[in-house]
């Protein structure tokens, strides 16, 4: 049903305007999601430092997110926030949680997602792709605990991608300035 919605759209995105942006030729990589992923430890305040651009994301700076873990719900309440690319804090809410088909590390938001690798402390790769007909649209963040784009969650993510056969040179950096405010 889901890869049929997608044919579907990706059918009436070429017929109306061409392809957009986010859809590329190619394959997804076939990442590793991590074993015995553990929700509890993974809730708490993260910020992106890395993002492979997302055009379906409003914000462009300063994006942290806020994990609330529930036992009640096995998964998370998650509140993300940043600036748009016309200065305006935005900030969003919603679900994030893992299904009884496939391990905790791959949780739906709207579509598939997978945390590819974390160590709970410093960083967290996390990597979601759609294949089609030859045609992919491939997202990729980098997470870190603390807002800076350097230090220990940014010396970890080029391998981590690499390993799993993700081009890290499609990520770009995320800005995290004075004038930020992390109120997610």
């Amino acid at each position: 049903m889901f890869t049929t919605l997608v044919a579907a759209a990706l059918v009436a995105l070429v017929s109306a305007d061409g392809i957009p942006d986010f859809v590329v030729p190619g394959r997804c990589a076939k990442v590793a999601n991590q074993d015995k992923f553990d929700l509890r430890r993974y809730s708490g305040r993260w910020y992106q430092t890395q993002i492979i651009d997302n055009a379906y994301q409003p914000y462009t700076r300063c994006i942290h997110s806020n994990y609330d873990y529930s036992d009640s719900d096995y998964g998370f309440k998650v509140t993300t926030a940043g600036f748009s690319p016309n200065n305006e804090y935005l900030r969003l809410q919603g679900k994030i949680y893992p299904t009884k088909d496939f391990p905790a590390a791959h949780m739906l938001i709207d579509f598939p997602t997978g945390t590819v690798e974390t160590d709970y402390e410093t960083y967290s790769c996390v990597y979601s792709c759609i294949d089609w007909n030859g045609y992919k649209s491939e997202f990729g963040f980098v997470f870190s605990r603390t807002p800076q784009t350097s230090g220990p969650a940014n010396d970890k993510w080029r391998s981590v991608f690499r390993k799993n056969g993700v081009d890290f040179a499609l990520f770009n950096d995320v800005a995290h300035t004075a004038e930020c405010v992390y109120r997610a």
